[in-house]
């Protein structure tokens, strides 16, 4: 079943209609779908079956407290890369052990709450972090589980901005690199590598990158035996794509029969960090049009949502698929669709075939559910959007639509 769906030719949420959730919230609107985040987290998690793993749910992608508790009820652990994102997956009544900790710049006070908390490891990108986790936990009389993000120089073929796993990239360390890392734990006291981690990037739309790096891994694995290093994770990251237009990604489960057939026999625990694929095309970003405007080059539709708070198309030239909330069956036109911020680069479709529609109609924008609201900002002094988590027919508010005074409480 398709949880975003027309019905006596009217945009549902599961059981309810997106114009009624309108009257009530307002627009900008995003709405998420339980029964389509759950289905994609159990389509992904059971498609390692047979696998020993865990499945980690990245937080960036989508980081509401609703949403994490939904995901944490079903048995996910978290990947964070903030210590913003470790008390969001606590609060969430995430289990620390089922938590990875990533990211480039932990800073001291992070890594003593994640220490704190007893998360299940860190996923280390520098010596320079190395050796702040060892000070951070001997200070604490605390060891550290540490594992190290292996770059392997795979190309994901993906936009250079989602592109994580190249030499190029700020991310983790080159693998010789990697392996004076791991020989230097056994000169600090307070670390102990337990894993190896690998990201290559997101919206990857094939599993040969995935494979590439991972048969490098593997050759690490050995050579890192030889050295009397004994490890129990191997962390795969995320970065499985989505359809956005005509994209065809591979099914989790093409990725898991694959990794089932590579990692047999191997003594591994596997770690996976979903987070689009679960979360992308979970919810939708409902948005007043709020004037219409022709000029001898374009037809606008000026909108209520803008780059503050869906900001992919503005940042990576992204496409989401834009649909009336009740179709009236007109012609079409060529649109820009903008929002009301003063940039040129505030847009969330270009040169898109819409039907002409008027001034007061609703617009949805689709695969909305993953790196909308989290990337969200308050730029020109626009409040963010309410956000719903809708169950069949419950509604629940997920984070209210923030007020004019909440845009100035934290100031003098």
């Amino acid at each position: 079943m398709h949880h975003f769906e027309y019905r006596d030719g009217v945009l549902h949420a599961e059981n309810v209609s997106v114009p009624d959730l309108v009257r009530q919230h307002g627009t900008p609107l995003y709405i998420y779908s339980a029964a389509t985040l759950t289905r994609h987290f159990n389509a992904f998690d059971s498609a390692f079956d047979g696998l020993d793993h865990l499945t980690c749910y990245s937080v960036k992608a989508n980081s509401n407290i609703a949403v994490l508790k939904l995901l944490a009820g079903l048995g996910a652990g978290m990947d964070i890369v903030s210590g913003g994102e470790l008390y969001r997956a606590l609060k969430a009544g995430v289990p620390p052990e089922r938590i990875v900790y990533s990211g480039v710049g932990k800073r001291a006070s992070e890594i003593g709450e994640a220490l704190e908390a007893g998360i299940l490891m860190f996923n280390v990108e520098s010596v320079a972090e190395l050796i702040k986790i060892d000070e951070v936990a001997g200070s604490m009389g605390k060891v550290a589980r540490v594992s190290f993000r292996i770059n392997p120089d795979v190309d994901p073929k993906t936009h250079p901005y989602i592109s994580t796993g190249m030499k190029k990239n700020k991310f983790g360390l080159d693998i010789e690199n990697s392996l004076a890392a791991y020989a230097m734990c056994a000169d600090l006291a307070n670390v102990e590598p337990v894993g190896m981690d690998c990201h290559i990037g997101s919206q990857l739309t094939s599993i040969a990158p995935f494979m590439e790096a991972l048969d490098k891994l593997l050759d690490f694995h050995d050579r890192l035996k030889g050295m009397g290093i004994d490890i129990q994770y191997l962390d795969l990251g995320g970065g499985l794509g989505i359809t956005y237009d005509e994209e065809e990604p591979p099914h989790p489960t093409e990725f898991g029969q694959a990794l089932k057939d590579r990692l047999a026999g191997v003594p591994l625990k596997v770690i996976l960090e979903p987070g689009r694929v679960i979360a992308g095309n979970a919810g939708i970003l409902v948005t007043e049009v709020v004037y219409t405007k022709s000029s001898p080059a374009r037809n606008f539709l000026i909108v209520d949502a803008a780059m503050n708070d869906l900001v992919r198309p503005s940042l990576y030239g992204s496409f989401h698929r834009i649909e009336e909330v009740v179709p009236m069956g007109r012609d079409s036109l060529t649109f820009d669709v903008v929002g009301p911020i003063c940039e040129s680069g505030d847009f969330l479709a270009r040169e898109r075939v819409l039907p002409a529609v008027e001034q007061g109609e609703l617009l949805a924008v689709f695969s909305a559910g993953a790196y909308g609201f989290t990337m969200a900002s308050n730029y020109n002094s626009r409040p963010r959007a309410c956000e719903l988590l809708v169950e069949g027919d419950k509604v629940t508010v997920a984070r209210k639509r923030e007020t004019y005074q909440d845009l100035v409480d934290k100031e003098l």
